[in-house]
């Protein structure tokens, strides 16, 4: 029953009620049942706001990684366009995932399409207003970068190190930590990365031995690059989340903490 149905529903049965008791009771009950029919139509006219407050509460709780995934998949091509086709894909992916089985949860299931375009625009805003780490302390040229990605690394308390420029059989980033071995991929770039990245980093990881692999970059990943890194269990990272890495037990396996 939708929540239109269900307030018109009260308000039927909350007449007939307190009109009866009214009979019998005489004012006092035709007062009560007034008082009981204007709470049930202000609780009504609340209920847009209710739902507003609900798709905000839900989105915070996700709102530093939202802020990422903008960054990660929004970039602006060779022709001076921003490209953010990725982010518009994760963003209603959010949406439909993490919001819409707790709008229904909560009765607000007659909002869902029309108010589709509200709950994206809140997303938005949620994620536009994270401030992030400057962009331009990152290096411009690859090798460099690779040696931020290192440092990272570190300062999260990896023994990190990066490899030779050859012979590291797709391994950029060499890092350690309570036992467990990590290889990383870094890629530098200007727009999503592919999925030659994943299947090199796996391979990577077979080669070092490693329980962990992981592509990290400063843009995107495409659609395929995603699918394969879901099955193979190599983490795709922007370098903003090196910070927070902790051993997993990830490459080919489920993921889980070490």
């Amino acid at each position: 029953m939708s929540g239109r149905s269900k307030s018109v529903s009260r308000l039927f049965w909350t007449f007939v009620v307190g009109g009866g008791l009214a009979l019998v009771y005489g004012r006092p009950a035709l007062v009560g049942t007034g008082a009981l029919l204007a709470a049930i139509v202000l609780y009504r006219l609340d209920r847009p706001r209710r739902f507003r407050a609900l798709v905000r509460r839900v989105t915070r709780k996700h709102a530093r990684i939202l802020a990422l995934r903008r960054r990660q998949e929004r970039f602006v091509d060779a022709y001076g366009n921003t490209v953010e086709d990725g982010w518009l894909r994760e963003r209603a992916y959010f949406v439909e995932r993490s919001i819409l089985p707790k709008v229904e949860a909560r009765g607000f299931a007659d909002y869902v399409e029309p108010r589709w375009n509200e709950m994206i625009a809140i997303v938005e805003r949620v994620a536009s207003s994270v401030r992030l780490p400057d962009e331009a302390d990152m290096p411009e040229d690859g090798v460099a970068y690779e040696r931020f990605c290192a440092g990272l690394l570190r300062q999260a308390g990896w023994q990190a190190r990066p490899t030779q420029a050859s012979g590291d059989q797709g391994a950029d980033v060499i890092a350690e930590r309570g036992g467990t071995r990590l290889v990383v991929q870094c890629k530098r770039y200007g727009k999503p990365v592919g999925n030659g990245a994943v299947q090199e980093v796996a391979a990577a990881a077979r080669h070092w031995s490693a329980e962990m692999a992981a592509v990290v970059s400063n843009a995107g990943f495409t659609p395929a690059a995603r699918k394969l890194a879901a099955t193979t269990g190599v983490l795709l990272l922007h370098h903003d989340d090196l910070a927070e890495l902790y051993p997993m037990r990830s490459v080919g396996r489920s993921r889980l903490p070490a």
